[in-house]
């Protein structure tokens, strides 16, 4: 069974997107992800203060197994990286949901509500195994 917190938005890529109370939108990569990956031993973040666009990719996660693209949610402009990941790789594996990667202020804060919610995601990630 695949771990989606309802209380989350998700991406057909593999991403979890949090509306976080100052405006900004936390993201990582799901449960499925993670567990697809492997031991992560690497995350390329995107830079701060970089402008994306929804579905652009914005950094790479490396693991024992594979590299995969992290893409932006929404639109917007990266505000923070998770800098608490590259001294502790583990945080993904043990917990994809609370290691955020990086944040970003949308472009408009309505565009996450297009986003999967956890039932939408769970079908289309058991689809996917």
């Amino acid at each position: 069974m695949i771990k989606t917190p309802p209380d989350l938005k998700y991406t057909k890529t593999h991403e979890w997107a949090r509306a976080e109370p100052d405006g900004t939108v936390a993201v990582g990569i799901t449960d499925f992800a993670q567990e697809a990956l492997g031991d992560i031993v690497f995350v390329e973040f995107p830079k701060v203060g970089t402008r994306v666009n929804a579905g652009d990719a914005v950094g790479v996660v490396e693991s024992v197994k594979a590299a995969s693209d992290i893409y932006a949610p929404v639109a917007g402009e990266i505000v923070a990286v998770n800098d608490a990941i590259p001294e502790h790789w583990d945080l993904v594996n043990k917990d994809a949901f609370a290691a955020w990667l990086y944040r970003l202020k949308p472009a408009n804060p309505g565009d996450l509500a297009g986003l999967l919610d956890a039932a939408a995601y769970a079908a289309s990630a058991e689809t996917a195994k």
